[in-house]
């Protein structure tokens, strides 16, 4: 807040204790205003948050009226902003950011201006939970392995994070070993209710990982954002929002005994996205919200990117303090003043329902999140899919190879794989590892099937990774531990793992076998993500299921089973064993988590989180407030981003001559465009490794390098099944048109740059969609590229791309390059005129002599604002040297 303005809001403040003047808040009933009783309770947070910030600079009375208004302005494209309380980052998105800011000091000094300004003003939690892989499983020892070896790993990229810690204010690092990240919010960082400087108020955040809406099913309003637009933020710059319609979803009924959160969330995702919700807030009510636990609405609000909307609410109730003494946080909830209570959201834009007796148990695949299977349809869907036409959910194999089976052997054992074999089974993934109700039912399944006589086949890969300590403590006490461990699921390490590509490598036989056979062989997983290539290189279907469907869907050693009519095995005395017979009743699960899952459990872990990794404790960091750049380092660099960086704005440029390198289709995902797995020994950017010296097995992954350009330029749309109408197949390949040879995707780039020429990328719906990954804009950025033109955008790649100063152009409606006859192969001008307005339409000419329109995706003043200063971090390096 400007120090020279006082908030007109001030009348409003009152203390939360009468006996206690010094504990304040801004009670928003004292406005007086009976549209404020009107609006639902996420629209109230942003409101709150407007009214607290007023300074008639930043956020504007004008910008209090509008959300006040929202009845109406829902609906009109009105721009307000909104500051969160706070920031949470994982380290792939946290590298990248502190490199950033490392890189901002030093272009403000090169500007005359003070590099200490360049620091976070709102608070910013980091967790390290990306880095560690599954290279070790099935041992007791695996844990410890793993660990030792992320270390050894990402020590140089955790040393610069410690220089980090300690050269900016207001950020904290939560240790490798801890959690994952949003599993680590729910039950330790949120606060619900924030306390800053004697003020109280609700708890909000934005964060760099599309899955922080995770938070919201605990009633703290929280959204993805791009990795650049979180870094603004940091800095105190509000984030510039379009006021959202609110869509009132209620649920009703109680779920059937053999459902999890897992079959209701895949549910949901496929029903919102049915409905279409993307752009928009969803908020939760009805009876059937009472009959959920915090873990299950967690669940359902992580999946929120997955059916488009940019919030999945459920406000504060009676469940969620109780959450909060379960968790030993109680007492970061200070007064009833600000607690809310789920009555009829009669106020939303529109609503919908979900009868949770209506919810069946599902899986969701092959490669994507939202193409949800009932569990009773999964063998005929995936014999579809074996036949049907290449694309979301068809491999296109010949009918005469569909019962193709290749033997190998292991351990002095042969054994078979054929289409559908499962090979990974991951128990992974924030999405489902925070809530106990799954967890433990997977336990006592896995201690079912043991005293059934069943087993996992030991050449499937079969790995736990918990989301926090906790989890790990509640299995053990609770007895189920030894029994999950005996299938092969023993705790590989507290990350994402195998949900962000962390799969490690499978068995060298299994590989052979696959790739002889051309077998499409399967990974199923706890996780949120199942797109193309994530999983893992080897696994073409991948499936999201409940932690019981995995190990079930391991002992069965197939996705080409009918739970309902097959037996899931043939135990040792030959009795015929169905899933039926070991699935834990819901009543079975309740009273094991009524005993286990105290809050001792999580007061005890949480209070060590930050000094329990005796390794990163003894790292040795600098710490000076400049970053000293080792030039021989292959993970931490300097980014070009701010080179040539001067404080004379340049004019809008028209596009001209531009040359298309990709033409790429419907639901390109971030992971398509920026891989964070694997990196391919025939890649340029195992190619620039091996120069400097580096062997295939230090190349380590994608995400873990996001601090040196030179690699992720060289990652960008390196996906081996990216498919580029060019080539007509799947390759991280496209043609040089000048030339018509065909080569990398960043070869081709570096020989257009060398020529001077501008870059176009044509896309069709939902680009960018996926994980919120900043190298995905980042990338295209370096390769020159200086625009795309698609049907539709992923909300967080689009804010991502205005970021790094791309031009995001969509077709006109009713317009698709099919319509307009665009192959790709023309040359492009895009007309950009001196005076820019959001949204606004603009001329394309092609060299055919071809013209028609499209529109510049800047939605708001703001955004056209970055775009003048060739991004947002520009933005704010000249603003910090003119101050």
């Amino acid at each position: 807040m400007s120090e020279h303005v006082i908030n007109p809001f001030q009348h409003i403040v009152e203390p939360l204790d009468p006996s206690d003047p010094e504990q304040k808040f801004y009670n928003l009933s004292k406005l007086g205003d009976n549209r404020y009783d009107h609006l639902p309770f996420s629209i109230r947070v942003l409101l709150e948050s407007a009214v607290r910030n007023c300074d008639e600079f930043l956020v504007k009375y004008s910008d209090v009226e509008s959300i006040l208004n929202w009845k109406q302005t829902q609906n009109q494209t009105v721009e307000v902003p909104f500051r969160p309380a706070r920031v949470i980052l994982q380290d792939f998105t946290g590298v990248p950011a502190v490199v950033d800011f490392a890189a901002m000091r030093d272009a403000v000094m090169k500007l005359g201006g003070d590099p200490e300004k360049i620091n976070p003003v709102c608070p910013a939690d980091l967790v390290i939970d990306h880095s560690i892989q599954v290279d070790f499983n099935r041992k007791s020892d695996s844990l410890q392995k793993n660990q030792d070896l992320e270390f050894d790993r990402n020590k140089e990229r955790f040393q610069f994070l410690k220089w980090g810690s300690k050269a900016f204010r207001n950020m904290r690092i939560i240790p490798p070993g801890s959690g994952i990240v949003h599993q680590v919010n729910l039950e330790y960082l949120a606060r619900v209710v924030f306390n800053y400087d004697g003020y109280f108020y609700p708890d909000s955040l934005v964060g760099t990982d599309s899955h922080t809406t995770m938070i919201d099913g605990l009633g703290v309003l929280g959204w993805g954002v791009g990795g650049i637009e979180a870094e603004a933020v940091m800095l105190g710059q509000p984030i510039s929002m379009i006021l959202p319609e609110v869509v009132g979803y209620k649920l009703f009924g109680n779920p059937e005994k053999f459902i999890t959160s897992t079959d209701i969330v895949l549910t949901v995702t496929k029903h919102l996205r049915q409905v279409g919700v993307v752009g928009k807030f969803v908020e939760f009510f009805g009876p059937g919200v009472a009959q959920l636990s915090i873990a299950d609405r967690a669940t359902i609000a992580n999946m929120c990117p997955e059916y488009g909307a940019t919030a999945a609410f459920f406000p504060v109730d009676d469940v969620s303090i109780q959450y909060l003494e379960q968790t030993g946080n109680y007492l970061r909830f200070p007064s009833s003043k600000l607690h809310y209570t789920i009555n009829l959201l009669n106020q939303c834009s529109s609503v919908v329902e979900l009868d949770l007796s209506t919810v069946v148990p599902c899986c969701s695949g092959p490669k994507r999140p939202q193409d949800r299977i009932p569990i009773s349809d999964m063998k005929k869907d995936f014999e579809t899919c074996l036949g049907a036409k290449q694309g979301f959910k068809g491999f296109q194999v010949p009918p005469e190879q569909h019962s193709t089976v290749v033997p190998f052997q292991f351990n002095g054992k042969e054994y078979t794989l054929s289409h559908g074999s499962v090979v990974i089974a991951a128990i992974t993934s924030c999405t489902n590892t925070s809530n106990p109700s799954v967890m433990l039912g997977a336990g006592l399944l896995a201690k079912k099937a043991i005293k059934h006589g069943l087993s996992v086949k030991p050449y499937i890969k079969t790995s736990l990774s918990p989301g926090s300590g906790v989890v790990t403590y509640y299995l053990k006490e609770s007895g189920v531990m030894e029994y999950l461990s005996k299938l092969g699921f023993e705790v590989v390490g507290y990350g994402c793992m195998t949900c962000i590509g962390n799969s490690g490598p499978l068995l060298e036989p299994v590989v052979e076998a696959i790739t002889k056979g051309h077998v499409i062989a399967a990974g199923v997983l706890s996780g949120n993500r199942n797109f193309e290539g994530r999983v893992h290189p080897n696994t073409r279907a991948n499936y999201l299921a409940s932690p019981p469907l995995v190990i079930a869907y391991a002992i069965a050693g197939t996705m080409r089973i009918d739970f309902e009519k097959e037996p899931i095995a043939i135990n040792p005395d030959g009795k015929e064993i169905f899933l039926r017979d070991i699935w834990p009743t819901r009543e079975e699960i309740q009273a094991v988590e009524r005993k286990f899952v105290i809050p001792s459990m999580f007061r005890e872990v949480y209070e060590k989180i930050e000094k329990v990794n005796e390794r990163w404790n003894a790292l040795v960091a600098p710490s000076d407030s400049l970053y000293t750049w080792d030039p021989k380092s292959t993970y931490i660099k300097s980014p070009p981003f701010f080179s040539d960086l001067t404080m004379d704005l340049q004019p809008p440029k028209s596009i001209t001559d531009a040359y298309v390198l990709l033409n790429l289709g419907d639901s390109v995902t971030t992971d398509h465009i920026s891989p964070a797995g694997n990196i391919a020994r025939n890649s340029p950017a195992a190619r620039y490794l091996t120069n400097r010296g580096l062997t295939p097995r230090d190349y380590n992954s994608y995400g873990s390098r996001r601090g040196n350009d030179a690699v992720m330029a060289r990652g960008t749309f390196a996906n081996i099944r990216l498919f580029n109408k060019f080539l007509n197949k799947q390759a991280p390949q496209t043609i040089h048109l000048p030339s018509t040879e065909t080569m990398d995707v960043f070869d081709a780039a570096e020989r257009y740059q060398q020529s001077g020429v501008p870059l176009l990328i044509l896309a069709g719906k939902e680009y960018g969609s996926g994980s919120s990954r900043d190298w995905a804009a980042k990338g295209p950025f370096l390769l020159g590229i200086k625009a795309v033109l698609a049907e539709s955008y992923e909300r967080i790649h689009r804010s991502n791309l205005v970021g790094m100063g791309l031009i995001p152009l969509e077709y006109l409606p009713g317009d698709t390059a099919d319509s307009l006859g665009l192959t790709g192969r023309e040359r492009y001008t895009i007309t950009i005129p001196q005076q820019l307005t959001p949204r606004m339409t603009v001329d394309v000419k092609l060299d055919t002599g071809k013209t028609f329109q499209v529109r510049m995706r800047f939605d708001t003043d703001v955004e056209l604002a970055y775009f003048h200063h060739g991004g947002i971090l520009n933005y704010m390096i000249h603003k910090m040297s003119e101050n």
